[in-house]
């Protein structure tokens, strides 16, 4: 039982760290209010639930062949956002892609969440209650999404007018380092 708890726990905190590297970036880009980081923490929460459900249910064979790949989607859309971001805050155009809320926030939800696809194959081998799981998973985002948040927002303050900038690049870097951990077999 241990060491299925101690698989648990490796999975939640995993998973953890894109969603809070992708809310470094979310805080870095403005301001986020009280309101917007409750609905960013359910969304982002409720994608990394979701995924690794839906790839519970889906089960091993599917897993496989289609498991790596989501995670790949998911961080070249990181990557996309990122550079999009980039390009905006450059153009100094009036309308920001806006990560915390709308088409924004269920882009990034679903750019931190496709890996939890693949992930979702192989939780049910771990012996442990599913709903335990996903509920390990559940808190350690939110917590993941607040602290990540709180950090970008401060770093934000610092870089004043070039937040938008660093906050695609972030985005963008994170998604490059995870599509190489993923190739390494390390993420």
């Amino acid at each position: 039982m241990f060491d299925a708890a101690l698989g648990v726990a490796l999975i939640a905190l995993s998973l953890a760290l894109d969603v809070f590297a992708v809310s470094v970036g979310v805080g870095v880009g403005g301001n986020v209010g009280r309101t917007a980081k409750i609905r960013i923490g359910v969304a982002f929460a409720l994608a990394e639930v979701v995924m690794n459900l839906l790839g519970a249910l889906l089960g091993s064979f599917v897993g496989r062949a289609v498991g790596d790949v989501a995670g790949y989607f998911g961080f070249v859309a990181l990557i996309g956002v990122g550079v999009y971001m980039i390009v905006e805050a450059v153009r100094d155009a009036q309308h920001d892609f806006d990560l915390s809320q709308g088409w924004g926030l269920l882009l990034a939800s679903l750019s931190i969440s496709l890996d939890s696809l693949g992930i979702g194959f192989s939780i049910v081998y771990l012996r442990v209650p599913l709903a335990v799981t996903l509920a390990a998973i559940a808190v350690t985002s939110i917590a993941s999404t607040t602290l990540g948040l709180r950090f970008g927002a401060s770093f934000g303050k610092r870089v004043g007018e070039y937040a938008g900038i660093i906050a695609g690049v972030v985005l963008t870097l994170t998604g490059m380092l995870f599509v190489v951990l993923k190739s390494l077999h390390i993420a």
